[in-house]
């Protein structure tokens, strides 16, 4: 019998292998020498000197990360979902604010709530503040745009998730939440890393040694290179698109600005990371802070990541819900912080 298993390409291997952001970067800057080759440097002058501006603020996020992926300190987190329907909803939307929890992460998390009876109230107060904030999210946001922007923006996470798990448990006897679930939750993530036991004097451990220089380095290189390729696209975006235009779409008083990021961030969001700096470059083009918000709410909550976590574990019509109250919680973010920035 001939064998009929095949190995890989040699191309596609090295296809798979080869760093998408990295790539698609490096044919940004191909392009623009290509084009215009007198804005070349100035680009490249101007993206490194706005990474260098956040640098300090990377590397204070991935220790933290490190810390507590070492110290074991995310076991903190697991009495949350336990109790009052009420109190899960508050505690989720808080820990969902402010944990450390990456999108891959979440699946198996959230899928182990739902398999022990979690209610779905809690899970989806969890779901919509999850994406939207974390440590090292908080500090290249308040480097990249503003301290006042970050804790706006913790705020709004926390307080879009108690509204959404609230809303779930008002309307729990809907027939759209009847069997929400789909047949399989038993998913794995791509984060395999077993969770440690607390102990905030890892480095007495080899072990714990291992997870915080593999969490520091890991998560370096991810927000490193998304980093810098933003800060590329922010320079182009400056140089190349008129202010006027920006200013026009989603600039000025009203609520008209407001939906207009919104729903435009729903669908054309990057990565939370890569998107302050944008958002940096656009409020300097004209944008309002209303707009800014609602982008960075709805986009951070509908991101790929984000939206598979869902998707990947209930059925179609809840997830309609959960981009549902993303977006009615980005405009609403968006007046808010407007009116008071």
């Amino acid at each position: 019998m001939a064998d009929l298993t095949q190995s890989p390409s040699p191309i596609r291997t090295l296809w798979e292998r080869i760093d998408k952001v990295v790539l698609t970067g490096l044919a940004i800057v191909a392009a623009l020498a290509l084009l215009d080759t007198p804005a070349t440097i100035p680009v490249l002058e101007e993206t490194l000197a706005h990474f260098g501006g956040t640098l300090p603020y990377i590397l204070f996020a991935v220790l933290a990360i490190g810390v507590m992926k070492a110290s074991g300190s995310e076991r903190l987190l697991d009495g949350a979902f336990q109790g009052r329907e009420a109190r899960m909803i508050l505690l989720a939307a808080l820990v969902g604010g402010l944990s450390p929890f990456c999108s891959c992460q979440v699946i198996p998390f959230v899928a182990a709530l739902l398999a022990a009876g979690a209610p779905l109230s809690a899970v989806m107060a969890f779901w919509l503040s999850s994406p939207l904030m974390d440590p090292a999210m908080f500090a290249i946001t308040a480097g990249g745009i503003g301290f006042d922007f970050a804790i706006a923006k913790t705020a709004s996470a926390v307080v879009l998730g108690v509204a959404g798990g609230f809303a779930v448990k008002w309307f729990s006897a809907s027939p759209i939440f009847a069997d929400p679930l789909r047949m399989d939750t038993a998913i794995g993530g791509c984060c395999g890393a077993k969770k440690l036991s607390l102990n905030w004097q890892f480095w007495g451990e080899a072990e714990r040694r291992g997870v915080f220089g593999s969490a520091v380095w890991s998560n370096l290189l991810f927000l490193g290179k998304w980093l810098m390729f933003a800060y590329l696209l922010q320079a182009l975006l400056i140089r190349y698109v008129p202010a006027d235009l920006i200013a026009g779409l989603v600039g000025g008083e009203g609520l008209a600005p407001i939906v207009i990021a919104a729903s435009v961030g729903a669908p054309a969001y990057l990565n939370g990371y890569a998107a302050v700096p944008l958002i940096a470059g656009l409020l300097e083009q004209g944008m309002s802070q209303g707009a800014a918000m609602a982008f960075v709410i709805a986009g951070g909550i509908s991101s790929i990541p984000a939206a598979v976590a869902v998707w990947a574990l209930v059925k179609p019509r809840v997830f309609a819900v959960y981009l549902g109250l993303a977006i009615c919680g980005a405009i609403l973010a968006g007046t808010a912080w407007g009116a008071f920035a």
